[in-house]
């Protein structure tokens, strides 16, 4: 008997794409990936549960519909000499029974989907935990949070208290953005004249740990680089890090960091704001940003709208322009005297060519010079 052609071929074609697959597949469980599956918090753990409870009845039914065509595939195959299968059509029973059990099966997951909507909806918020406010704003493309009560404003950060109820207004005023913490939360979408909300709690097992926030709906060309980090802390932790947050920014007393002082006071600030610069301490988002309307939209002259990252507390942070670098104020690669400053630090990178990193952002800069560069990132790494 002749081996048939291409046997090999596509023997090793379906071997090949098997790894690919499980490649794919494999890519997306790194120990930074977000998963709805490692959950730290009540409305997380609520939305996780009816994950199982959908993919559990799928799978039964998957695997029952499967089961009865393999079972029909050979049971029932023709052979040599066998009659003509008798025909069920419009036998009442089959088509009560067909048509009753996927109803049924359908109205179980929408009972679960139900209760699983009215325990994350907004008026079931919990009353019997302390409550932080915080507002969310989508920018093209980064994320600025304001904390109405405490008069301070992050960008790409968000430290929250494990235990307290997070209530979070949403806001945009450019395109539709979704708010998404995987571990702690679903999505929300921030949509521009619609106020959205919502709330989510930390466990106290997530107390230490920085959860990555991402924009799950497409809002341009760089919405993949539109990340934001949640770190949560304890209470005592919290406060602190409020108190610090409160703070006017720290003025150099000399060196290159008093000299980027000078420079960011003469071109960053029609863009950006630092408390203690450009900007009075408390005196709230509304001034500061322009946000006076319902809707959270700058109605101000423009040369009074700040359309750029408060910067009071920079050196704190961890993330740049939405995450599309990584930045460590302590890191060796963003000391002013590296020689190698432009190709390993993320926060020079940046102030090299903001456009180059990431095209179609709003932050329009002068070309800097590497020293002017180098006295701007000493100055912004000051700021903690």
């Amino acid at each position: 008997m002749r081996t048939p052609l291409f046997r090999g071929t596509k023997r090793w074609g379906l071997l090949g794409t098997c790894l690919l697959l499980s490649s794919i597949l494999l890519s997306a469980c790194g120990e930074n990936s977000p998963s709805i599956l490692n959950t730290y918090g009540p409305v997380a753990h609520s939305e996780s549960y009816v994950f199982w409870v959908i993919l559990v009845i799928a799978s039964i039914v998957f695997v029952g519909v499967e089961g009865m065509l393999l079972y029909s595939i050979f049971k029932f195959r023709e052979r040599p000499g066998m009659p003509h299968p008798r025909q069920n059509h419009g036998n009442l029973k089959i088509e009560i029974i067909w048509t009753i059990v996927p109803m049924i099966v359908l109205f179980v997951v929408l009972f679960f989907t139900v209760q699983g909507l009215l325990q994350v909806a907004p008026e079931n918020q919990p009353t019997d935990k302390p409550v932080i406010n915080v507002e969310a704003y989508g920018h093209q493309w980064w994320w600025e949070f304001y904390y109405p009560d405490y008069k301070i404003t992050t960008a790409d950060s968000l430290h929250i208290p494990a235990g307290s109820t997070i209530h979070v207004d949403l806001y945009s005023n450019n395109v539709i953005h979704s708010f998404w913490v995987p571990a702690l939360t679903g999505k929300t979408d921030l949509i521009p004249g619609h106020h959205n909300q919502k709330w989510f709690q930390a466990d106290q097992n997530a107390v230490g740990k920085t959860f990555l926030g991402i924009c799950a709906e497409y809002c341009g060309t760089q919405h993949g680089n539109m990340r934001f980090e949640v770190v949560v802390d304890d209470n005592n932790q919290f406060q602190t890090w409020i108190s610090t947050q409160q703070q006017a920014a720290a003025t150099p007393a000399g060196g290159l960091a008093a000299q980027g002082a000078t420079l960011f006071a003469s071109q960053c600030t029609s863009c950006h704001g630092i408390v203690g610069v450009d900007l009075k301490p408390n005196q709230g988002q509304q001034n500061q940003y322009g946000y006076n309307d319902p809707e959270k939209t700058c109605d101000l002259p423009n040369s009074s709208c700040l359309i750029g990252p408060n910067l009071t507390h920079f050196g704190s942070r961890h993330l740049i322009a939405g995450g599309v670098l990584a930045y460590d104020a302590n890191s060796p690669a963003c000391n002013p005297d590296n020689p190698n400053l432009l190709k390993e630090c993320g926060l020079a990178q940046w102030l090299n060519d903001p456009q180059g990193v990431k095209p179609g952002n709003d932050m329009a800069i002068n070309q800097l010079t590497p020293d002017q560069i180098k006295e701007l990132v000493a100055y912004l790494e000051s700021l903690k």
